[in-house]
């Protein structure tokens, strides 16, 4: 692994963990749905935008076309819709925490359904991380923890994981930012639909909204998809989500650091446990497919 992929991931993992905190402060100004159909629009207009700038076509393959509605309806849509409302009861360190998790649920998963082989590291990671997300839900748990909320982040984290399973070879083909363009669009179009159905177009316009719609449009919704289709392009999906273990730090500090979030020691002990996990589970495939 070179040193550009190197910093690709770390600063894909900041970019990730960042967005629930600026998720955060969007959904208290204004309604979730909405909002997260109106990212998605702008993000896939500049992503197809800078496609179209740097030559790449609408001329998909199958699989492509495939990973583009799948990833939009699970990972836009499912994923990032549930944890925009789930937010507007639980705290982003903790919905950073929950979203975390998502490796060791494919892991999991690809195990127990798709019959993946685990060695005894990835084992080993495996229990790690029901331990520390165990601690961490239940001092959040006893400290009055909004439970909807914390299911609707689970659903969002499973809703991930099927998608991750179900896609292979997203990064093949080439049109990298075209796919994250029209995989936003796909997004917009199934969360704008159900804004207009559940919710009340009602905006309360401050510049900490404005700052933080704009951040989230173009880092996380933009910028961190397509620097994460390189990075698994440059050295693989396998070595790429090894990055993964330090998005549970990142989403902590980011939230305590934007939002005076209290970090509790349970959650620095849980959160360290899930990162070891986390990693072991990468460590183990990686080595199995040495």
């Amino acid at each position: 692994m070179d040193l550009r992929a190197i910093l690709a991931g770390l600063a894909f993992a900041f970019m990730w963990s960042s967005a629930f905190t600026s998720a955060r402060m969007i959904v208290a100004d204004a309604p979730p749905l909405t909002a997260l159909a109106v990212r998605f629009f702008i993000s896939g207009l500049i992503g197809v935008g800078v496609a179209l700038a740097l030559g790449q076509s609408f001329r998909l393959n199958r699989a492509q076309w495939r990973t583009i509605v799948i990833f939009g309806l699970s990972q836009n849509a499912l994923y990032l819709g549930l944890n925009f409302v789930a937010m507007q009861w639980v705290e982003a360190s903790l919905a950073a925490i929950i979203a975390s998790s998502m490796p060791l649920m494919v892991a999991f998963f690809g195990w127990v359904v798709f019959g993946d082989k685990v060695r005894p590291l990835g084992l080993a990671g495996l229990v790690a991380g029901v331990v520390g997300v165990g601690l961490i839900m239940g001092a959040r748990l006893n400290g009055g923890v909004d439970l909807v909320g914390v299911v609707l982040c689970l659903v969002a984290a499973l809703a991930l994981t099927a998608a991750t399973l179900s896609v292979r070879g997203a990064a093949s083909g080439g049109n990298v930012m075209m796919i994250v363009g029209l995989q936003m669009f796909v997004g917009a179009a199934a969360l704008g639909i159900a804004a207009l159905i559940l919710e009340d177009f009602t905006v309360n316009w401050t510049p900490r909204l404005i700052g933080a719609f704009a951040y989230t449009t173009l880092v996380p919704g933009v910028l961190a998809t397509w620097v994460w289709f390189w990075l698994v392009g440059r050295i693989g999906a396998v070595k790429a989500a090894t990055f993964h273990f330090l998005n549970p730090f990142f989403g902590v500090a980011v939230a305590s650091v934007m939002l005076n979030e209290a970090v509790r020691p349970m959650d620095l002990i849980g959160v360290a446990i899930i990162a070891g996990g986390i990693l072991a589970v990468q460590i183990s495939r990686q080595v199995r497919q040495g």
